[in-house]
């Protein structure tokens, strides 16, 4: 009888060790690119063509945009002649009222940013476009923006990068 209980105990012991031990490892980066004729990316700076300019959040989204397709893809960043190339500008920063208390004052505001994306496929013509990423955030409208700035708009800039980043390179 202890034989039995032996035997069962170290074989359910056996058997949960290798689920333990089993691990199945995906890396999902949304890229798809041919990495036999596409070897190469020119990503441009975008300045700032908003009519309200905070000037650390052109910095912000340069450094955002240039870092996802370090971290993403295998492309090499070249300054001129990318087998892809990624353009455009910051055309938009700007503030809404929303949520109008019974006071009559904003409860919040609606932050908006959008850049004008102008993208180049010098291996596929076909998937040439120039199109407007926009994204926005909230904050309590007795915060200051001065105070959250930098948060909702690297929040942002998170946002339209990704956007930027599927409509480029991951074709989903």
């Amino acid at each position: 009888m202890d034989w039995m209980r032996c035997k069962k105990f170290f074989s359910i012991l056996a058997c949960t060790m290798m689920l333990i031990s089993c691990a199945i490892s995906y890396k999902f980066n949304g890229a798809s690119i041919d990495y036999t004729q596409t070897k190469t990316i020119q990503i441009d700076p975008f300045p700032i063509r908003s009519s309200y300019v905070w000037a650390p959040m052109q910095a912000i989204f340069n450094n955002r945009l240039t870092d996802i397709y370090a971290q993403q893809t295998k492309l090499r960043q070249v300054k001129k002649g990318g087998d892809l190339v990624v353009s455009g500008e910051i055309t938009g920063f700007d503030q809404y009222n929303k949520g109008v208390g019974s006071d009559g004052y904003s409860q919040q505001v609606q932050l908006k940013m959008t850049v004008n994306v102008r993208f180049v496929n010098n291996k596929n013509h076909s998937q040439d476009f120039e199109r407007q990423f926009s994204a926005t955030t909230e904050y309590d409208a007795t915060q200051q923006l001065i105070n959250v700035q930098e948060e909702l708009v690297t929040q942002m800039t998170k946002d339209i990068t990704d956007q930027i980043f599927n409509a480029t390179v991951a074709n989903w």
